[in-house]
């Protein structure tokens, strides 16, 4: 099913102002990926899939030039509201609105998730990056979100999570490019499902490839609560996270 990018751009977009305070699992993928990049200054940096900013801010600050682009026209306003890059573009990671070999590094932290063809948004990446630049990404892996899934099918029996790719398909998609890359398992913990939810629509990651979900009463909720597994008495949701560094040749 394709993928419905200005639903997705709208979701995101009604979460620019809310997406700092529902970040964990992105700051925790950033940190991961930046460990496998080491000690490098890259010049020339694009952030594909910015969201507010904040690793282009970081980028910044390294003293890199940095493009800092997303789907989302108001997460790219938010981005520019924080000054954190020096070029603000609007933009599709499948269609990129670049020229060729523009850059020594080119980061994409959890948003090719939301492309339609993964080879053709890694392709995409790789083409505006430099001979011996970078390409370093992260992306979820089928099977996240496993606690989510769980206590849905005690309500229903709709989709309420999107479906991820698998690692071979990730692999499959990356073949042919110079790559190092791992799978990583994060779990965060809420006090409760409410919480947990919040999570999710805090970032924009609710759009579902299969339609929007319907209202969650408080019925529901509590429905959930008593079906969510636990964890020390705490909601557990499980990432599985996929990392990929390619060395342009």
């Amino acid at each position: 099913m394709a993928v419905n990018k200005r639903a997705v751009a709208a979701a995101f977009g009604r979460a620019a102002q809310s997406y700092a305070h529902h970040d964990a699992l992105q700051r925790l993928s950033a940190d991961l990926l930046l460990r496998q990049l080491g000690d490098i200054t890259p010049s020339n940096v694009l952030d594909a899939g910015c969201g507010p900013g904040a690793m282009s801010r970081y980028w910044h600050r390294q003293g890199s030039n940095v493009t800092a682009l997303d789907l989302s026209a108001t997460m790219l306003d938010e981005a520019r509201r924080q000054q954190s890059a020096d070029h603000y573009l609007l933009g599709d990671i499948e269609a990129l609105p670049l020229p060729d070999v523009q850059f020594s590094l080119v980061w994409s932290n959890l948003a090719v998730q939301w492309c339609d063809d993964l080879r053709l948004a890694i392709n995409e990446l790789c083409r505006v990056t430099q001979p011996g630049g970078l390409v370093a990404l992260t992306t979820l892996v089928e099977a996240s979100l496993p606690e989510l899934n769980q206590a849905w099918r005690a309500v229903d029996d709709r989709p309420h999570a999107n479906h991820f790719l698998s690692l071979s398909a990730i692999e499959q998609a990356l073949a042919g490019w110079s790559l190092r890359s791992g799978v990583e398992s994060i779990t965060l913990h809420f006090d409760d499902a409410a919480r947990a939810l919040r999570s999710l629509k805090g970032i924009g990651a609710t759009h579902l490839h299969d339609g929007r979900q319907q209202g969650l009463t408080r019925g529901k909720l509590q429905r959930l609560q008593l079906a969510w597994p636990q964890q020390q008495g705490k909601c557990p949701l499980t990432y599985h996270l996929f990392w990929g560094v390619i060395t342009r040749d």
